[in-house]
């Protein structure tokens, strides 16, 4: 399993997909050195939508109807341009995404939660070129970086090869009606208020955390936790598994023990390994505790649970005043390189992330950010409701340049091979903060060999 991007389905939403892989993250400036940045100079590039009819072609996984209205309105924009979106499984769409590919009438735009072999095998558009042509060097470089990948299959630098349609972030849910009877007035600046309205809530015989880690969810806690001491450039280097990298640093060992000392102070519940997504999720919606780590993906489940009695706040740092770090990831899309509409696409994915009624979109229907230009106006959204303030977090981080990705999503095994099984240790009191990074990095070295 790995981490997804918060795709929003029918009924309660799934934040766990059964794939193994996802994006990655780092903190390098889009494009690496200038050479890999600069537009090819056997690509012509053109901003003019056509006028002629053309139809777009978009495969797309079943039950994610984002790309349906996004097209619709372009549509209704540019009448000249229609799509055929044509829909699979997650499973299977990624399965099958090369050969999509590599055939003979690719599809213009591909749903791709990896890079990969695609990329090496030439299969996807370099969009470098567009990103010079349409400025989209104004962008958030952390929501683009994992994006990118350089010829040594590292990410986080080369050629741009995706762009998202929506991008997630994540934060603490806080049960305000359970912290007014604390006598807690609101969310905590830093990790020590944090961690004082933590006892406080154990204290009061209140659950401080409500979560699960029958799927490895947990991770969300996990992570939230090193973010806040790690060197963020160290850190995104493991993930784009740059040589030599290292998971098991001092920084990240600090992180996990402190997952371990919130374990033993009976922060989680006893049975949080047998608790998956769906459940925790549904635990804090009827009050179950005062935090919950999840993403803005469930604001709106959260709001009409709660009502009024919810707040959605980012990971607080460890010093007052500090930048905040963010784990996040783009609903991702690519162009295949032999797409006849290349220009075409590029005009879509642009207008996606700077037109007001494609941004309004994003949000309405997935929750999560429209991304782009961080001083572009916020799509509406309710005053004070989850989902303003999700909008305000995911600006706040990209104006911070803090967004990371899931840990979980390093390699395509270390999911399900290392950080669930390692993390049930971890927050029930069986292995250490150290012990944890270690295993974790004794994988991780298993998977990506010599690099």
């Amino acid at each position: 399993m790995a981490f997804s991007d918060g795709r929003r389905r029918s009924g309660r939403s799934s934040v766990v997909a059964v794939v193994a892989a996802g994006l990655a993250l780092a903190a390098c400036a889009p494009g690496g050195d200038e050479s890999s940045s600069a537009p090819r100079d056997d690509v012509e590039v053109s901003t003019e939508l056509t006028s002629d009819e053309v139809t777009l072609t978009i495969a797309d996984e079943t039950g994610f109807p984002l790309t349906d209205e996004l097209a619709a309105e372009f549509t209704r924009q540019h009448p000249n341009i229609t799509f055929d979106i044509n829909r699979d499984t997650f499973q299977n769409l990624t399965a099958n995404a090369p050969r999509l590919l590599a055939s003979d009438s690719p599809p213009d735009l591909i749903r791709l939660p990896t890079i990969g072999d695609t990329a090496r095998d030439g299969l996807l558009a370099d969009l470098d070129p567009y990103y010079e042509a349409y400025g989209w060097d104004t962008w958030s470089e952390s929501q683009l970086a994992p994006l990118r990948m350089d010829e040594d299959g590292v990410r986080g630098s080369g050629p741009l090869y995706q762009l998202g349609l929506g991008y997630s972030v994540t934060g603490i849910f806080m049960n305000l009606d359970i912290a007014e009877e604390l006598g807690i007035d609101g969310p905590p600046e830093t990790l020590a208020e944090l961690e004082e309205n933590l006892a406080t809530a154990q204290e009061n015989g209140v659950l401080p955390i409500v979560a699960g880690d029958k799927d490895g969810v947990v991770n969300f806690v996990v992570q939230a936790a090193m973010n806040q001491y790690a060197d963020k450039d160290e850190f995104l280097s493991w993930m784009f598994n740059e040589p030599g990298a290292a998971y098991n640093t001092p920084e990240n060992v600090r992180g996990a023990e402190l997952i371990r000392e919130w374990a033993d102070a009976g922060y989680f519940s006893e049975d949080i390994n047998s608790l998956d997504y769906f459940a925790f999720v549904t635990e804090f919606s009827e009050g179950g505790g005062l935090f919950t780590f999840n993403g803005n993906w469930e604001a709106a489940n959260y709001q009409e649970a709660l009502g009024d009695d919810v707040a959605f706040f980012l990971v607080p740092p460890e010093n007052e005043g500090d930048g905040h770090v963010a784990m996040g990831a783009a609903n991702s899309f690519a162009v295949a390189a032999n797409s006849p509409h290349i220009d075409e696409i590029a005009h879509f994915l642009d207008w996606v992330h700077t037109d007001p009624a494609a941004r309004q979109i994003v949000v309405d229907v997935t929750g999560a950010s429209p991304g782009g230009d961080p001083s572009l106006p916020l799509p509406e959204t309710e005053p004070g409701s989850l989902a303003e303030s999700a909008l305000e977090m995911a600006a706040r981080i990209s104006e911070e340049d803090g967004q990371v990705d899931f840990m979980a999503n390093t390699t395509a095994g270390i999911y399900a091979g290392s950080i669930i099984p390692e993390s049930q240790l971890l927050v029930t009191s069986q292995i250490t903060g150290q012990e944890f990074a270690d295993r974790v990095q004794a994988f991780y070295e298993s998977e990506v060999g010599d690099r």
